[in-house]
């Protein structure tokens, strides 16, 4: 593959851009990287407050571990979604917030999306790694599920890379692209179990009944990635056990299949992004 033989020789490029993306986004900030911290704890504090305290949402205690905690039972899903966001927000733009410098000389335009994902991936992991840490502090067996969870990080990191590749020339040609896909991430996050368990989907999907032949809403529900990905990270995280078969296989699978569409895109498109530009 020709997007993996130029990330190979550019490596240093690749470094020096991916440098760049951290520190510049905190440049001239009085807490820096700490930062990158706070809107992930806003966001659990908002959710608690309106899911937990207000509508009085009551996900299962963790099994096996047995935790009871719903501000915990949301990071572990909300910080593989906000890193997904990221990556896709970072991906999109790269291309065309580095117009200038595509025009002016050549390099491998795919170091762009792929620094932007390897910035994203500096800051998720500090969030995983506090997250982890406090969920040790609260009785967690993390620890002996940690070489997993960095399997599925992997995992996430790949499919939200040939996400970012698709829609990062999909935003050259139609710069449109950009404000649909806010709006589709709004409604995506509210179509994944983040601040709700699968629980009260599957209750609904029983009620209603077969929607069409013997597909239920749940069989439609489970076709989300992302929903796939917050189920595994919770299982091995608040859970402590392994998960789900079915959604293993679906997060590798999709993972491979949108590296592989989105390098294919991408590549296909590379030489005339001067030109589109």
């Amino acid at each position: 593959m020709s997007l993996v033989a130029d990330l190979r020789d550019s490596r240093e490029l690749l470094v020096n851009l991916t440098r760049r993306e951290v520190k510049g986004k905190y440049k001239r900030t009085a807490l820096g990287q700490l930062w990158s911290l706070a809107n992930p704890l806003a966001q659990m504090l908002i959710f608690t407050v309106v899911f937990s305290f207000i509508i009085r949402m009551e996900p299962d205690p963790g099994d096996p571990s047995g935790l009871d905690i719903f501000a915990l039972w949301l990071m572990c899903a909300l910080l593989p979604w906000t890193f997904f966001t990221a990556v896709v927000n970072g991906g999109m733009g790269a291309l065309v917030g580095n117009e200038n410098l595509i025009k002016k000389v050549y390099f491998p335009r795919s170091t762009l999306v792929v620094a932007s994902t390897f910035s994203a991936t500096y800051q998720w992991s500090i969030e995983m790694v506090v997250l982890a840490a406090v969920l040790v502090l609260v009785g967690s067996q993390l620890f002996v599920w940690l070489p997993l969870v960095i399997v599925f990080m992997v995992l996430l990191a790949c499919f939200s890379l040939g996400i970012a590749f698709m829609l990062s020339v999909a935003n050259v040609y139609f710069r449109d692209t950009q404000h649909f896909v806010a709006i589709l991430l709004q409604i995506w996050f509210y179509l994944t179990p983040i601040v709700y368990p699968v629980r009260l989907v599957a209750e609904q999907s029983a009620s209603i009944g077969p929607l069409f032949g013997s597909v239920t809403l749940l069989d439609l529900y489970e076709l989300n990635p992302m929903g796939r990905f917050a189920e595994v990270f919770r299982n091995l995280m608040y859970d402590n056990r392994w998960p789900e078969l079915g959604d293993t296989v679906a997060c590798a699978v999709w993972s491979v299949a949108a590296l592989l569409i989105g390098a294919w895109v991408f590549n296909r498109h590379t030489e005339r992004l001067a030109e589109v530009l």
